[in-house]
């Protein structure tokens, strides 16, 4: 009889190994989405993700570094995720998703007081444009004609520089903006893009029933209206509903 259980237990032992590795989280210093704040790695994302991946029992890691990086490692370490991540056609089948952590607009962002009168897409395609390096923003300006953007590792270092005058304009979500305004940075609306979702992508090779049960605890987030709550915490007004808008793909 013990013969047998070892060897059921050593048979069994391969099909759970893959769920009780470590999942590594990994994202970049993007207030009020993921940032650090006393030493601690903080947000309105951070907070979703610590609190799916507790609530579904993985053992989980997480760390802060540039996006680039970070997106890398998604795409070519197994048992890694990139989050706050934008979800676009190109990436769909790059990753493998949960989401969405916030649907949100994009804007982009002007020097407070300069004057861009009657600004479009045309007229802005032809002014400095900056962002992050690998962000998602930069394949959405490409993609409607924006060439020679100025690129840069973080958020922050492409704040200085629109504050500068090193650029003219910078992309971002609506909502970074309200927080950037909060805090008393001299930025403006200078034009509203396209609207997106935000969600983590994970390694292609990531267990499948690990990404289901991520899933079905953020849907059991947003349901329950945990999600508008963590978004409220933060001061900032909760995303268009997304409970109809999850991963579904």
């Amino acid at each position: 009889m013990k013969t047998l259980f070892l060897t059921l237990s050593l048979s069994l032992a391969p099909l759970s190994a893959p769920l009780a590795e470590t999942l590594h989280f990994v994202t970049e210093e993007y207030a009020p989405f993921n940032y650090t704040k006393d030493g601690k790695i903080t947000g309105i994302a951070v907070d979703q993700v610590e609190a799916i991946a507790k609530a579904a029992g993985i053992d989980y890691k997480l760390e802060i570094m540039p996006w680039a990086r970070a997106f890398a490692m998604a795409e070519n370490q197994p048992m890694h995720c990139v989050f706050t991540t934008g979800y676009n056609r190109e990436r769909a089948e790059r990753f493998v998703w949960v989401d969405p952590l916030l649907k949100d607009q994009m804007v982009l962002l002007k020097r407070k007081g300069e004057k861009y009168d009657g600004l479009t897409i045309v007229k802005a395609r032809e002014l400095r444009v900056g962002s992050q390096r690998g962000d998602f923003a930069v394949e959405a300006l490409e993609l409607i004609g924006f060439k020679d953007i100025d690129l840069a590792s973080d958020i922050d270092i492409t704040v200085r520089k629109l504050l500068s005058g090193r650029i003219d304009l910078m992309p971002t979500s609506i909502k970074t903006y309200e927080k950037m305004v909060k805090d008393g940075q001299p930025v403006e609306k200078a034009m509203m893009l396209a609207g997106q979702v935000y969600g983590i992508a994970c390694h292609k090779d990531t267990p499948p029933d690990l990404i289901k049960s991520l899933q079905a605890e953020l849907d059991k987030l947003i349901m329950s209206g945990e999600q508008d709550r963590i978004f409220t915490a933060y001061g900032l007004p909760p995303s268009t509903r997304t409970a109809e808008n999850g991963a579904k793909k």
